[in-house]
């Protein structure tokens, strides 16, 4: 291991970092990270072999964000979540609030099935087009986007990629996951669905204007629907089985394309195109920031108070972590930050229950601020092509009321349960 200075480690973790938060001249996220990757190598902060091995050591992490991006880009090209908020919106009845709450199921199915990411990517634009056509303002529905897309990631391990990233490894399988955050999990989605409809109270004591018409559901849709719904067995049976996720989420992908080609017998080019590709050199860069710093020794204090705090599993010592993680998540945004909890606890020996905790600052944190996680950044990116602008003192006023309340809820059923 080359013997390394802190600072400069630091400083060019927080430039790339920063970089991928505020996107200077509008250059993309991935470009900052692996500009800041290249840095660490060129001023011998790591070596060449040990970069290697921190991009590798992401492998099911990119095979599975490789697998849900097909999918949700296959049923947002086929008409799948275009239909589904069509259909809610018809099932509103007029009622503004009752949509509301049928938009925030949605949310919850797809951020747990599909992860966090497909929420913020393919829901937005769905969610946006069917409030529009129903008269209704659509800001307070695409807030819901947004929040529950972090409100609702850890009721399964495939529900956001920072889990897999915390965890690695050492995944839970879903027979330990299930009892381990239910109780956490279900708190989190009541609260969040509570404080976002008081918090909108007002804009949606209106009614909708008109009932759009539902759009036809197409053999495309079909397939993707069936190919979701097979994903979505397929990863519960890996979970339950202790088998690595990744493999087996990009194989559905890749089969539910090529199902797609024989039924429409059109090259896939295109529709491959439209993926966003550069998540996997952002996440991979981001692997390589973090072994960085862990290379250069900043992490060993942090471990060492870890450590001797979690000896004792207290509930109270838990939660403050748990605080902390979850505000340094807006600062850092929550998957290098997921990096560098794992790297934190596996030099701190934490047992389970710490490890849960800190789990739950990780994804919930970010309903604070729109830098906090890489699905609220690309929610931004998702309104910025419809041309909706949100900005981020407007998301911090909400998530300041948002977070802390479902936080707390969030961290005192999962102690409740563990």
């Amino acid at each position: 291991m080359i013997a390394t200075a802190p600072i400069e480690t630091w400083t060019i973790a927080a430039g790339a970092i920063l970089g991928v938060l505020i996107r200077p001249w509008n250059l993309p996220e991935a470009l900052w990270a692996v500009l800041g990757a290249a840095a660490m190598l060129a001023c011998s902060l790591i070596s060449t072999h040990e970069a290697i091995a921190a991009v590798g050591a992401g492998l099911d992490v990119y095979l599975f964000l490789t697998g849900m991006m097909l999918l949700a880009e296959l049923a947002r090209r086929e008409g799948l979540f275009a239909f589904t908020a069509a259909l809610a919106t018809r099932a509103a009845r007029g009622s503004a609030a009752r949509l509301f709450t049928l938009i925030y199921a949605v949310g919850i199915l797809v951020t747990v099935f599909l992860s966090n990411d497909a929420t913020a990517v393919v829901l937005t634009p769905a969610v946006y087009a069917a409030t529009r056509d129903a008269g209704a303002p659509p800001l307070p529905y695409l807030f819901v986007c947004a929040f529950i897309a972090n409100a609702a990631s850890f009721v399964l391990p495939i529900s956001n990629p920072a889990n897999l990233v915390v965890y690695g490894s050492t995944l839970p399988p879903l027979a330990v996951w299930l009892p381990r955050f239910a109780l956490a999990s279900a708190a989190a989605i009541a609260a969040t669905w509570a404080a976002l409809r008081l918090a909108q109270r007002r804009t949606l004591r209106a009614p909708l204007t008109t009932a759009p018409p539902l759009p036809r559901l197409g053999a495309g849709g079909r397939v993707a629907a069936a190919a979701i719904a097979a994903t979505a067995v397929l990863l519960a049976l890996c979970s339950a089985l202790s088998r690595p996720l990744g493999l087996p989420t990009c194989a559905a992908g890749a089969l539910a394309w090529i199902a797609i080609l024989l039924v429409r017998r059109s090259p896939p080019w295109d529709a491959l195109r439209s993926v966003s590709w550069s998540v996997l050199p952002l996440v991979g860069a981001l692997f390589v920031l973090v072994r960085a710093i862990e290379a250069s020794g900043a992490l060993q204090p942090l471990a060492q108070w870890i450590n001797r705090g979690a000896r004792a599993d207290s509930a109270g010592f838990a939660s403050l972590c748990a605080v902390l993680t979850a505000y340094a998540a807006n600062a850092l945004n929550n998957l290098p930050l997921g990096l560098i909890v794992a790297r934190l606890l596996h030099h701190a020996h934490a047992s389970p229950r710490f490890e849960g905790a800190l789990l739950i600052g990780v994804d919930l944190g970010p309903n604070l601020s729109v830098t906090g996680s890489l699905a609220t950044l690309l929610w931004l990116l998702a309104l910025r092509r419809e041309g909706v602008q949100i900005g981020g003192w407007r998301f911090l006023r909400l998530g300041l009321w948002v977070m802390p309340l479902t936080l707390a809820a969030a961290l005192g059923g999962y102690l409740l349960a563990n």
